[in-house]
């Protein structure tokens, strides 16, 4: 089969396209014909070792996938050949990646695709939106009737956390650029706030004036500082980007209120937790609540260009869909 693949941690360059031997499932594996990937963030972490994950070479990039089942193994059972179905945790722990015409899943983190969702929307959202839920709720515990900030809310993972929390009951204060303030509103914001003004601190205060339930910033800058300086009794920093941060964390004022702050990356995000949270997923996909806001496609062997686009800060909400040559569109 043709694959992107690695055969030794680096820059994008290191990528390859070309023939792997075809994988075959365990007893407890599915074996899918593999429609589309994607290219994440985490994707270039794991490819230049920033995330340091077990991976045997060749290794086969990519964590996303959308396709059809070809072959479940002797112990599987909710799975047949044919069936539209989709992965978001592949290309780490020891898994082989999805970038490939076949890819080998666990049947625990295999799920169905809803009828009737799109399976380029579903492969451009999945990844983003299973990251936003186990911030906003495993992670940040937000309830209905809470008040969320969202900082970078016009972003694929913003977005994503814009209208999930929106779904779930909570009050969304989003930031953005001016442009973005429609689409934020769109996905649910109730506010939303420019990033760029210098009183932004001061506005988002302004429309929580009783403090800031969960606090989340996608763009990775993590001023705890005045992010703590938001927050309601008890409230909750929830850390989710920016691997080489180092911020200023105001331990006290974190302890008068009762705060915390909490990392997470959804890496090490537990088989069970990924479960729920497609659950959710599958339920706001078929009622077309997630949405790309851009995507692009491109054939499988463009991997390596699109790792160069993302690392140079190019491709901004775009997602872009890596189909394998000859892969028949998933319907």
């Amino acid at each position: 089969m043709h694959a992107a693949f690695i055969e030794q941690l680096g820059s994008p360059d290191v990528i390859r396209y070309g023939e792997l031997p075809a994988p075959r499932p365990g007893p407890s594996d599915v074996l899918v014909d593999v429609a589309a990937t994607t290219v994440n963030p985490v994707d270039t972490f794991v490819r230049s070792g920033v995330f340091r994950t077990p991976l045997d070479f060749p290794f086969v990039i990519s964590r996303d996938l959308v396709g059809t089942v070809a072959e479940t193994g002797g112990d599987v059972r909710g799975f047949a050949p044919g069936q539209l179905v989709w992965c978001n945790s592949l290309g780490h722990g020891g898994r082989q990646g999805a970038a490939a015409e076949r890819a080998v899943v666990p049947a625990d983190r295999l799920y169905p695709l809803p009828d009737g969702v799109d399976p380029r929307t579903a492969v451009a959202v999945v990844h983003p939106a299973a990251t936003a839920y186990l911030g906003l709720f495993t992670h940040g515990r937000l309830r209905a009737g809470e008040t969320v900030v969202v900082a970078g809310g016009a972003g694929n993972v913003g977005g994503a956390l814009v209208a999930l929390a929106a779904w779930a009951g909570a009050r969304v204060i989003a930031t953005a650029r001016p442009g973005d303030f429609e689409h934020c509103r769109a996905l649910g914001a109730a506010e939303v706030v420019d990033y760029r003004a210098e009183d932004q601190w001061e506005r988002i205060r302004a429309a929580a004036p009783d403090g800031v339930d969960v606090y989340t910033d996608t763009s990775g800058r993590n001023d705890l500082a005045r992010a703590v300086g938001t927050l309601a009794v008890r409230g909750r920093v929830v850390v989710l980007a920016g691997s080489g941060s180092r911020p200023t964390l105001p331990a006290g004022e974190l302890y008068m209120k009762d705060g915390s702050v909490v990392g997470f990356v959804i890496s090490r995000a537990r088989v069970a937790e990924l479960a729920e949270a497609a659950d959710v997923i599958n339920t706001l996909l078929a009622g077309g609540l997630l949405r790309p806001r851009a995507t692009e496609v491109l054939p499988l062997a463009a991997a390596g260009e699109v790792h160069r686009r993302m690392e140079r800060g190019e491709l901004n909400a775009r997602r872009v869909i890596l189909r394998p040559a000859g892969a028949a569109p998933a319907r």
